[in-house]
């Protein structure tokens, strides 16, 4: 709801020409701050209230006063008042109708924006000795605008349970062993990084999220206690994991002035269109793909930086190669989903309009051949017939799985080109039963496996197969993926499509062979499977070029050498990586 609600919007409730009440219409709905309850209704708020001799009271909304009276009269000490419906006050005008003794104990914030809030919160809290914060919400706001009040009182109950400000807002990166805080959850990639870390030597602390923890109370005391008895130098978390879309987290570590560093492991743009407040100086984003690094800074981000994928030199070794089943051995192998079932399950849930699915074929071919990356550019140029129907599309939601759904298709048509290539010959797929579709009329059919378990089975795997195949997701046209650092840590050799980021990350021809096209694979495959000596060497120089620069010691050594030459001093003794 808009802070200054308009005359229109709000409708006093009289009674023998006394207003008693107000009515607010907001987004169809009609909300009355006592309703039929009156004045008992607002005074509830104040029922079963601990001893606030030692807290400060923050009253979350006015309302029409009742309660705000009560709480003079009750307690002798200052009282806050955080109330943005400017309008609503201005109609009760509760301010000017308190005694002069009591106005004088008021402190009034009428602020729209949550952190500016906090800051005056914690300036008044200064002013009073420093006593824990106790907000008293009234039902009434709490219904009016959830996000705003309700992010305030999460965070208010919080702090309130102890004293922290004091201690928690310290300075950065001061010492040479940085201490990092995670917040981990069952995303695959956080175990390498709580490993690298060990393995570094770097001090750190889990704090373990539940998605339906994402900015309350319980997940906020518990960050706020890790930060007081941890003092970590900076937090680290997956495509924006815990942070809540409302702002919560952004508003207290900008408080806390604690860096975050979210690292985008997936498509940053597919993710950050759910959040409404995420500029933060106290923000470093990295990501995987660097083709992101532009369109995150025309979003307002400061700090972007570029940080590919790697891998666990420790999982993914020669050595794992003798516990193989005898079946796994082949001169070609390919591991990857078919994103048959990906595509039609998208398509069932997004219900996109006729002429969007009439051409969605073509548009996904097209869009796979181009070098654009952006789904919605591609429609702007290509398509524009059809870029006003995504663009009517009701929801933010709506058009990103639309982009999604292209994406993958993309994605499909082009893996099975590539896959189609390596038929002749006789490659053992590793993947999802969709393969069986897309080969049902090929004769023979090819030898198709299951999927494999990434941790357990494919550190296995790999080293059984003289060429391992591997083609890119469209939804990275220039980064590399996760196959690209395995394979080689692994001890196997591999044969991978070209993307623009491959030539900073290894040395084309002498650590790492590429095909262009689906068409340049056959040539490429007869040439290597009959040259033993030639996939050794490569294979060997694309380790030792892994092992030099690409684990996830490198990758955090890398990320905290950034953030510490943001918020922090000069490092007086560099990490030191293991191969």
């Amino acid at each position: 709801m808009d802070t200054d609600m308009q005359r229109d919007h709000i409708e006093p409730v009289t009674e023998n020409g006394v207003v008693v009440d107000i009515r607010v219409r907001s987004g169809g709905r009609a909300l009355c701050i006592l309703g039929s309850g009156g004045a008992a209704r607002e005074l509830a708020i104040l029922e079963a209230l601990p001893d606030l001799t030692d807290r400060l009271p923050v009253l979350l909304g006015t309302g029409m006063g009742h309660a705000l009276k009560a709480l003079l009269h009750d307690t002798s000490g200052p009282v806050a008042v955080v109330d943005k419906e400017r309008e609503l006050l201005r109609r009760t005008d509760i301010a000017r109708g308190l005694p002069p003794k009591d106005a004088a104990r008021v402190f009034w914030i009428t602020d729209d924006a949550a952190g500016q809030v906090l800051r005056q919160l914690t300036a008044w809290q200064n002013r009073h000795g420093g006593l824990p914060l106790f907000p008293i919400p009234h039902p009434f706001y709490m219904r009016l605008d959830r996000p705003f009040y309700h992010g305030l009182r999460e965070q208010l109950t919080a702090s309130a349970r102890f004293d922290f400000w004091s201690r928690a807002v310290r300075p950065r990166f001061v010492d040479a062993a940085p201490r990092l805080l995670l917040i981990t959850s069952q995303y695959f990639l956080m175990g390498e990084l709580v490993e690298a870390c060990k393995r570094l030597g770097i001090e750190h602390r889990l704090l373990a999220l539940d998605n339906r923890e994402v900015a309350s109370a319980e997940f906020v005391e518990r960050l706020l206690k890790a930060v007081v008895t941890f003092h970590p130098d900076c937090i680290l978390t997956l495509n924006h994991l815990g942070v809540d879309r409302e702002g919560v987290l952004m508003e207290l570590l900008e408080r806390l002035q604690l860096p975050l560093a979210s690292w985008f492991v997936d498509n940053p743009h597919l993710i950050l269109h759910l959040y409404d407040k995420l500029i933060s100086p106290w923000t470093t984003l990295f990501t995987w793909d660097a083709d992101n690094i532009g369109s995150l800074r025309e979003m307002g981000f400061e700090h972007v930086f570029h940080l590919p994928l790697g891998t666990d030199p420790r999982r993914f070794h020669p050595r794992m190669a003798g516990r193989a089943p005898a079946s796994w051995k082949t001169p070609l192998s390919f591991v990857g989903n078919s994103m048959i079932y990906k595509v039609g399950a998208r398509l069932k849930a997004g219900r996109f309009p006729r002429p969007l699915l009439r051409a969605f074929r073509d548009i996904s071919t097209r869009f796979g051949a181009s070098e654009e990356r952006s789904v919605r550019e591609f429609l702007r140029h290509a398509a524009p017939e059809l870029l006003a129907i995504y663009e009517a599309l009701p929801t933010n939601e709506a058009k990103l799985a639309y982009e999604t759904a292209i994406t993958w298709e993309a994605t499909r048509q082009y893996r099975a080109a590539c896959v189609t290539s390596l038929l002749p010959f006789d490659p053992l797929i590793v993947g999802d039963p969709g393969w069986n579709i897309i080969f049902r009329h090929t004769s023979p059919a090819p030898r198709l496996h299951r999927e494999l378990n990434y941790y357990e089975e494919l550190p296995v795997f790999y080293p059984c197969s003289d060429i391992n195949f591997n083609c890119t997701s469209k939804q990275m046209k220039g980064a590399v993926n996760q196959r690209v650092f395995d394979v080689p840590a692994a001890g196997a050799f591999v044969l991978t499509d070209w993307r623009e980021q491959m030539d900073i990350l290894f040395e084309p021809d002498t650590e790492i062979v590429c095909y262009h096209t689906p068409e340049e694979v056959p040539d490429l495959v007869r040439h290597y499977a009959g040259n033993a000596r030639e996939r050794m060497r490569i294979t060997q120089a694309a380790r030792r070029r892994v092992l030099a620069e690409h684990t996830w010691e490198h990758r955090i050594t890398t990320l905290l050498d950034h953030m510490r030459g943001i918020y922090g001093t000069p490092t007086r003794a560099p990490l030191s990586p293991t191969a």
